[in-house]
């Protein structure tokens, strides 16, 4: 009779142990984290929607903010992303070309301007063809991330093409790492203009918009977002569904995005 009820001690212990490391693992699937590798022009919205999406879910994100073709790069050499979210369409096109992205999930998810900074004070400019900028620039410098490869640069350098502009300022351009830093070297006065998106303009008070590239000027601005392929982290998708419902548009329209709608 002891030893029967020792083992019944001992199943029973075993049990409360086994159904405590389940519960453990439960929690910690239910926790995991969401990665997210996102355009850096994207943060200040994006860092408002995640915050309201962790408050209703409990579950936290991990947001890499740079350069999109710099992030491409870092997903298609291993990094841990969930959700890659891109300034233009071919560094999206650039991983689903690898596979590396769920095709299915893949959505349009915001658009954007580019505009023309400057210091607070500085008059406005007509942005037609035959703009002057190279004289408006002086012995100043414009920034701009860099033309050949981050999508607010690439846009800029084919609005200013298309202007008439590009062959008088190309050799003026301060490049930057992405568009961010390119805001930066307005805000901080190293460079007396730059092109940026319309919602970094917004988002440091210490730039001024001086005009608009007309839309025709430049291929359209979109923002794709798709899964990572390689990502089994069910909470990501739940992610990305928030952002492209109607909860996540307020952010967005905050911070001066045209939200698609997966136009």
């Amino acid at each position: 009779m002891t030893m029967i009820n020792s083992l019944r001690h001992t199943v029973l212990v075993c049990a409360a142990v086994l159904a405590l490391l389940v519960a453990g693992a439960g929690a910690s699937l239910a926790q995991e984290g969401v990665n997210v590798f996102a355009a850096a022009s994207m943060k200040n919205a994006l860092d408002a929607a995640s915050a309201a999406w962790t408050k209703k879910t409990g579950v936290a994100t991990s947001i890499s903010y740079a350069g999109s073709s710099v992030l491409a790069k870092q997903i298609e050499a291993g990094a841990p992303a969930n959700i890659f979210i891109s300034a233009d369409l071919d560094w999206m096109d650039y991983l689903a070309e690898r596979q590396l992205i769920d095709p299915s999930s893949r959505t349009n998810l915001l658009s954007n301007r580019i505009v023309l900074i400057g210091p607070n004070g500085v008059g406005t400019v007509d942005i037609e063809p035959g703009l002057d900028l190279a004289g408006l620039l002086g012995d100043g410098r414009l920034a701009m991330a860099a033309p050949e490869s981050v999508p607010a640069g690439k846009y800029g350098k084919a609005a200013l093409q298309k202007l008439g502009a590009w062959e008088t300022v190309q050799e003026k351009v301060a490049r930057a790492d992405n568009v961010r830093a390119a805001l930066q070297y307005v805000s901080r006065g190293e460079a007396p203009y730059g092109i940026v998106y319309r919602t970094d303009a917004k988002a440091d008070p210490g730039v001024t918009v001086v005009g608009i590239f007309p839309e025709d000027s430049h291929p359209p601005i979109v923002y794709p977002a798709a899964l990572l392929k390689r990502s089994d982290n069910p909470a990501a998708a739940s992610f990305l569904s928030f952002l492209k419902s109607d909860m996540a548009r307020p952010y967005f329209e905050l911070e001066g995005f045209e939200v698609l709608g997966n136009k």
